[in-house]
């Protein structure tokens, strides 16, 4: 099969994906057109870019969309020459879905059931071509470290809004007030378009006196190795595909919590799950009280489920899989 792949975000979800779909098809990349004129740029860029997008869904039986987004809305208003699969992760949710044309996507993969029933409600003449395949990682690449409890508390995440980095600053300043032996690791770095929110959470620690007990790790490249510094790892924000940090860090051994946004419920046991800084000091405290035993055993389960369920060599096979049915559809 002849298998395009169309990119223009983050490669960090995709790498295994396109490798495994590189290793078993002939697989080719849309390359953007290079405008290099400035005039041209504005009044002519989307003519070509439009006419080489055409020209590579005619190269290929399938292509695929990782990300459903500007590359997907642009091809699904071009008549239909190949097979076309995409997967959509949240954002697009919210910026580029009303500008799909979805009768020209045969199958769409997302990522929870939560933005299943989104999408559904959303388009529901086009939920039948809908299949949720979760977000994955290498369990090879992170594995379980030895780390007796000492109080770390991590988050990684780009510093945006979206992931309430200022209120779990402020929900920690709360927990040491009551007890003072905990550090709170920040790694991530500023988010484009949202600097201010990253000089905001930086002013808030000096505000709060808190220097000495929190860390900022700007961009982590190689998060295996940070996630065995952690012992608790925090999901804070209000709105997620399915993060993969949480994934990440239980595939290393590390204890999580997280906000309940919609879709948590499908990546932590709900034992696991709050709403409030009051629950969410609650659990630390709980599980920081808890026997090393104890510890010992939930890090194990976590991992187990990781292992279990989001698995990128798993999730992988089921994204080629349906890919292949696409092509073998069109074909029939």
């Amino acid at each position: 099969m002849r298998l395009g792949v169309a990119i223009e975000e983050t490669w960090d979800f995709f790498h295994e994906v396109y490798a495994d779909l590189s290793e078993h098809h002939q697989t080719s990349l849309y390359k953007p057109p290079a405008v290099r004129h400035s005039a041209l740029n504005g009044r002519f860029k989307g003519y070509w870019a439009q006419r080489d997008l055409r020209n590579f869904l005619r190269r290929n039986d399938v292509v695929f969309f990782e990300w459903a987004s500007g590359l997907l809305a642009m091809a699904s208003h071009i008549p239909k020459a190949c097979g076309i699969v995409a997967r959509l992760h949240r954002y697009e949710m919210y910026t580029w879905a009303n500008q799909v044309n979805w009768d020209a996507v045969d199958r769409l993969i997302l990522v929870s059931r939560a933005k299943l029933r989104e999408f559904s409600a959303a388009f529901p003449t086009y939920a039948h071509k809908a299949v949720v395949i979760p977000e994955a990682v290498s369990v090879n690449r992170f594995r379980p470290h030895a780390k007796p409890f000492s109080g770390d508390i991590g988050i990684l995440c780009h510093l945006k809004p979206r992931k309430r980095v200022y209120e779990l600053v402020l929900a920690f300043y709360e927990l040491i007030q009551q007890r003072p032996d905990f550090h709170l690791h920040i790694g991530g770095g500023r988010a484009p378009g949202f600097g201010e929110y990253h000089e905001a959470v930086v002013q808030l620690v000096e505000r709060l006196g808190l220097r000495d007990k929190v860390t900022f790790y700007g961009h982590v490249s190689r998060p295996e190795e940070w996630y065995p510094r952690i012992d608790i790892l925090i999901s804070n924000g209000y709105s997620e595909g399915l993060q993969v940090s949480p994934m990440e860090a239980m595939a290393s051994g590390c204890y999580c919590l997280s906000h309940c946004w919609d879709g948590a419920e499908e990546l932590l046991p709900a034992s696991q799950l709050y709403y409030t800084n009051t629950q969410l000091n609650e659990l630390i405290l709980r599980y920081a009280d808890a026997p090393e035993a104890e510890h010992e055993a939930a890090k194990v389960r976590l991992r187990a489920m990781v292992c279990e369920r989001f698995n990128v060599d798993r999730t992988k096979l089921q994204i080629r899989q349906v890919v292949e049915a696409a092509a073998s559809a069109r074909a029939a």
